[in-house]
């Protein structure tokens, strides 16, 4: 996708999801963008003669042979305003698999070129259509789990972070320029920059970036959703617990102990954030291999989780193995839900085990669906670290710009520490000049090949 030689062709994708749906989209991009398209066009209109920009006109796609293959509508984009900068057609169809297929191929069949993975996105950045920030906006407004990961990309996608990024690292390129000054004018360096004012500007511009990572880190379980794993001894109702929590019979009940010899996973939306609920076998001694492969997987997803709900079967006695269990599980990441709590042989002591090692407890009804929401606001408000959902407008950054943040303040407080010291200007310089490329390859002003490949290749074709 970078080979500098391949950028000037025309390019063609189906931009609609592969399946059955009423309308699907064949993009095409390009110089010769226009001239494919018309090749391929039949319109209805006898007057018309060429497409008017940023009009839908009606007519009829034709094959490699000149034979019809759908009717449609085109809609002409001419560069620089359009999504990638360049002339843009888009050819609207009926959105079958076989006829989508049909429109590309005669696109292809005209001298177009299959595009790559997020071609289209990456002739935007190329073409200053959009930052780096952006251009990752793109990706993750289609895939965002829930309407909060939907508003903090669309926030980037308006380019408001690599504004702000821009921002800081402004500050810092004004700074570097002074420092340069010192370095060529060493014997007037301390009128010209005192050591004060480096650090000063340094943790000026740190704390702001910490700021940012401090962001990323609170609004990561809204973004990304979290992983809930259901863990407890068998035939304790994690299975009953999940299905009520997703609201249909996704996991198998019985009264069977063992039944869950694997983890089941599957997503929920609660209150806005997005959860992925594992439900794993039951913890006890066995001899059976299968089961305690899928025990020991239990293991391994409870220390994987952002939060446990260690489920209790109310009705019964205390065990060992749940007293043991309290012991062991962390409680800044686990809620003990006991069921069955309304039943007359519900045993209050068994709570008091829990609350002993400060882990909260949830008193639920599975089959009445007493207090359901009250352990699903828990969840809600543990995996939200107790914050509502994000502010849409708020600037969050992604993993890649979060740990590229990390960096650039790692060298900030650095360059505070060495200033202090007083270490020479020019030494200085490497400090700065390190923190100021970090920023930058965060939109993309510096980027190395490695970098846009992972962003864009992560892109689905026709994006």
């Amino acid at each position: 996708m970078l080979d500098p030689g391949r950028r000037k062709d025309t390019i063609a994708a189906v931009a609609t999801p592969s399946g059955t749906g009423g309308v699907g989209i064949v993009r095409i991009s390009g110089s010769k963008s226009r001239e494919t398209a018309m090749s391929m066009f039949r319109p209805a209109a006898e007057s018309f003669d060429r497409p008017k920009p940023y009009r839908l006109h009606y007519g009829h796609f034709l094959d490699a042979d000149g034979n019809v293959i759908d009717e449609g509508l085109l809609a002409y984009m001419p560069g620089p305003k359009s999504f990638t900068g360049e002339d843009v057609v888009e050819l609207n169809c009926h959105g079958g698999r076989a006829v989508t297929a049909s429109v590309l191929e005669s696109a292809l069949s005209r001298g177009a070129r299959l595009a790559e993975r997020g071609e289209f996105t990456y002739r935007a950045f190329l073409n200053g259509r959009m930052d780096l920030t952006q251009a990752e906006a793109v990706a993750e407004l289609i895939h965002a789990p829930s309407k909060a990961a939907l508003h903090l990309a669309r926030t980037r996608l308006s380019g408001a972070l690599g504004s702000r990024i821009d921002t800081l690292r402004n500050r810092l390129e004004h700074l570097r320029k002074e420092l340069c000054v010192a370095v060529d004018f060493p014997e007037e360096d301390v009128e010209c920059l005192p050591p004060e004012r480096i650090s000063a500007v340094s943790r000026e511009v740190r704390e702001d970036v910490e700021a940012l990572i401090a962001s990323f880190e609170r609004t990561k379980a809204w973004r990304e959703g979290a992983l809930v794993v259901l863990a407890g001894l068998v035939n304790a109702g994690k299975s009953s617990l999940m299905n009520a929590l997703l609201g249909h019979d996704r996991a198998i009940v019985t009264d069977t102990p063992g039944t869950t010899r694997d983890y089941l996973e599957e997503s929920v939306t609660l209150g806005g954030m997005t959860v992925r609920l594992a439900d794993t076998a039951g913890i006890r001694d066995s001899e059976d291999n299968v089961e305690r492969a899928g025990i020991e997987r239990s293991r391994e997803l409870m220390e994987q989780a952002d939060l446990i709900l260690y489920v209790v079967d109310a009705s019964e006695t205390i065990t060992d193995e749940d007293v043991d269990a309290a012991v062991a599980l962390d409680p800044s990441k686990t809620i003990a839900v006991f069921n069955k709590y309304d039943l007359p042989e519900a045993q209050p002591p068994a709570w008091k085990v829990f609350k002993r090692f400060m882990i909260d407890i949830v008193k639920v009804s599975v089959k009445s669906g007493r207090n359901m929401d009250t352990l699903a606001d828990k969840i809600v408000e543990r995996l939200g670290s107790g914050e509502s959902q994000p502010d849409p407008d708020e600037t969050v950054p992604n993993a890649r710009q979060a740990e590229t943040l990390r960096r650039a303040a790692q060298e900030l407080a650095a360059l505070e520490t060495d200033a202090t010291a007083g270490l020479p200007h020019d030494l200085l310089g490497v400090r700065l000049e390190a923190a100021c490329d970090a920023m930058a390859s965060i939109t993309g002003r510096i980027a190395p090949d490695e970098v846009l490949n992972a962003v864009f290749d992560s892109f689905c074709i026709g994006k």
